[in-house]
């Protein structure tokens, strides 16, 4: 199947088939196309929790109004951004480019004005908004490369972010969850898998100037 056709056929799933379980390869792949997200700057100013265990997840599910795909999944990717994006996590984004190419840190002068002169011109509030946006692009290559894998998965935003935050202890960790993705297998009882996926037609949708 082509792309286009695997995009056709993925939906957001609300009934897994609990008894079928991601490999750890499977896993480990689709962890790696997330990690190759772009990012603005290429900062990735989140983390990203994969969770499996049945406790914690059970506990999810309460958090996220009772529904089903919290526990019936395989895994539950939590996007949960940096709340604290300053000076000196732009120091340490600049000391592995440094070290991933093997250069000095004063060939990076400019690219760290950049960088630390972003950071610092924005706000709490753009921070937050500006990171959130950057975990929605990662969402989004989790659900393409899922898709691309015959694997399935739901974005998600229907759950108490305070809760979750308690729940995972992000707070401790300097980080607050944003939208969440269970991934796994349909279940034969899903009905919205079933149903025909309804979009603009692309004449409404794009604007060609």
């Amino acid at each position: 199947m082509s792309l286009i056709e695997k995009l056709q056929k993925r939906a957001a799933i609300k009934n897994f088939d609990a008894t079928k379980k991601l490999s750890k390869a499977q896993l480990d792949e689709l962890i790696s196309a997330v990690q190759l997200a772009p990012s603005s700057l290429g900062l990735q100013a989140y983390r990203i929790l994969v969770v499996e265990d049945a406790e914690i997840r059970e506990k999810l599910r309460e958090a996220s109004h009772g529904q089903a795909q919290l526990t019936q999944s395989s895994q539950v990717f939590v996007f949960a951004i940096e709340k604290e994006l300053d000076k000196d996590y732009g120091n340490k984004y600049l000391d592995l480019i440094a070290k991933t190419r093997g250069i000095g840190r004063e060939h990076l002068a400019g690219f760290e004005q950049m960088v630390q002169g972003t950071i610092s011109s924005l706000t709490e509030e753009q921070k937050i908004n500006w990171s959130t946006k950057q975990a929605y692009i990662a969402l989004g290559v989790l659900l393409t490369a899922a898709a691309e894998m015959d694997i399935d998965a739901c974005p998600m935003e229907g759950f108490d972010a305070g809760k979750y935050d308690e729940i995972l202890g992000l707070k401790e960790k300097g980080l607050s969850a944003v939208v969440i993705a269970p991934v796994g297998y349909r279940s034969d009882e899903d009905v919205y898998s079933k149903m025909q996926k309804v979009r603009r037609p692309i004449d409404e949708l794009f604007i060609h100037i």
